[in-house]
């Protein structure tokens, strides 16, 4: 499986954090925030340290209480720090010499965030490694460690696949806690909403992402579809969302070309200069697969720039195809040439044309007024070089197009009116030069005679493949 190899930076990431300073706790009562919502506490008052034992009585069961003077100031001075590192020392300190303090997720959220806002990535991930597992809905916390981990195993860490697998992990645990998520303290109703569909987005994609390195091609496809269009117009520009989902698409068996390749078109009309070849060259070979021919490649780039999703064309049938070589050969008068076709053309036209295209390449056509328009195959003498299937003193079984002598298979019988002279019968599987007549020919399976038979010395080029259904000569 192609994997997508972007150049990553990992920016802080603080849209899921509070804007506001809670105030800290009393010493034996609890002023603090609702659990996933604390910010770091940058200027907060401290409150008046007389315990009030009535005050603590009234205090909701839940609500961490500070009973400890000591530590309750070790959390303060930390919480109240201005300068980020001294934050950050204080607040380490704090959960060191104060492991199991009730106030331990909250010192752990204003540590992520100041972690975070340094731009420390690290101590953050670290971090938020400690709240996921000390705390059951963290979100701000999951919505961290799903973002770096799915942008890492996508810039190609060594460490990917267990990166890929943590996203995929975390990413699930965001999913079913973002329900819980409640608006932070001072955060608008806008940036909120804002927040809540950033946050889905990630989610998802890290959802999305590992099902993709486990071959869980639905589930990606679901998950990152998903995650393009819970946050557009931003999530529909995304390289690391988009290419992922032209994978998960063009991956499945059979693959969905229509969407797949209109995803793989985006991924390299929205791709950096460097990336932007190499993901070109893709959507374009799985266009070619699907189409077999550009027809309606340009506009779909062009749509692909744009952003407008266009449905792609679907590939001709066979017969569309066989008609299609006919006209390849027309003449500035509109007169088709069948003589110019090698014999891997023919054979797919005369398995898969309609009948007025086998006639055509056959016997040739005329208008409705008798006028001659194509001159056919039949009865000219046609010099071609094959390879030998079996042989009698009159008769040569060959295989003609090069798919045919791959396969070993005769597609031509060639009929002598004489018998050849034992020294001049080629082996089995050697390759000669001949030339006959075609003189009839069977559509499925092909099998064309060809009478007049005769050896000859001058060699014609090699042999053509034949085509498929579905897809087009080599020569064409």
């Amino acid at each position: 499986m192609k994997k997508i190899l972007l150049s990553v930076v990992l920016g802080v990431t603080t849209v899921a954090m509070g804007q506001t300073s809670p105030a800290p706790p009393a010493q034996g009562q609890s002023t603090t925030p609702p659990a996933g919502q604390a910010a770091a506490a940058q200027g907060a008052a401290a409150p008046a340290q007389a315990a009030a034992p009535a005050a603590q009585a009234q205090a909701p069961a839940q609500a961490p209480v500070i009973k400890d003077p000591a530590e309750y100031n070790a959390y303060v001075a930390a919480a109240q720090a201005k300068d980020p590192n001294a934050k950050i020392s204080g607040m380490e300190a704090f959960l060191t010499q104060y492991p199991n303090s009730v106030m331990k997720n909250q010192a752990l959220e204003i540590l992520l965030g100041t972690y975070q806002q340094a731009g420390n990535v690290k101590k953050a991930v670290e971090t938020a490694v400690k709240l996921v597992a000390a705390e059951p809905c963290p979100v701000p916390a999951l919505f961290l460690l799903t973002f770096v981990n799915r942008a890492s195993a996508q810039g190609g860490d060594p460490n990917g696949k267990q990166e890929s697998v943590d996203a995929g992990k975390y990413g699930q645990q965001g999913l079913d806690c973002l329900p819980k998520y409640t608006k932070p303290e001072g955060v608008s109703d806008a940036d909120y909403q804002t927040q809540v569909k950033t946050m889905k987005e990630n989610f998802l994609a890290g959802v999305g992402w590992a099902a993709l390195q486990t071959q869980d091609y639905p589930k990606a496809e679901d998950n990152l579809k998903q995650a393009i269009d819970a946050n557009p117009p931003d999530s529909q520009k995304d390289l690391g969302l988009i290419y992922p989902l032209a994978l998960s698409y063009l991956s499945q068996k059979p693959p969905d070309y229509q969407n797949g390749i209109w995803w793989a078109t985006r991924a390299a009309a929205v791709a950096p200069a460097q990336n932007e070849p190499a993901l070109e060259k893709y959507a374009h070979g799985q266009y070619i697969k699907y189409r077999q021919d550009e027809e309606g490649w340009p506009e779909l780039m062009a749509a692909a720039k744009e952003g407008t999703q266009v449905p792609i064309k679907p590939p001709l049938t066979p017969a569309d195809q066989a008609h299609k070589m006919i006209a390849d050969t027309n003449d500035a008068e509109g007169k088709p040439h069948p003589e110019k076709m090698d014999f891997a053309t023919w054979e797919f036209i005369l398995s898969n044309g309609s009948q007025e295209d086998q006639d055509v390449v056959w016997s040739g056509a005329k208008d409705k007024d008798g006028k001659v328009v194509a001159e056919g195959i039949k009865g000219k003498a046609v010099a071609m070089n094959g390879t030998i299937i079996s042989t009698t003193p009159t008769e040569f079984q060959i295989a003609g197009s090069q798919d045919d002598i791959d396969a070993k298979k005769a597609d031509i019988t060639l009929q002598f009116e004489d018998k050849v002279p034992p020294r001049l019968i080629p082996k089995d599987g050697a390759s000669f030069d001949f030339q006959g007549e075609p003189a009839s020919y069977t559509p499925s399976p092909f099998m064309m005679v060809m009478d007049k038979g005769r050896l000859v010395n001058t060699k014609p080029a090699a042999p053509a493949h034949k085509p498929a259904a579905g897809h087009k000569p080599a020569s064409q």
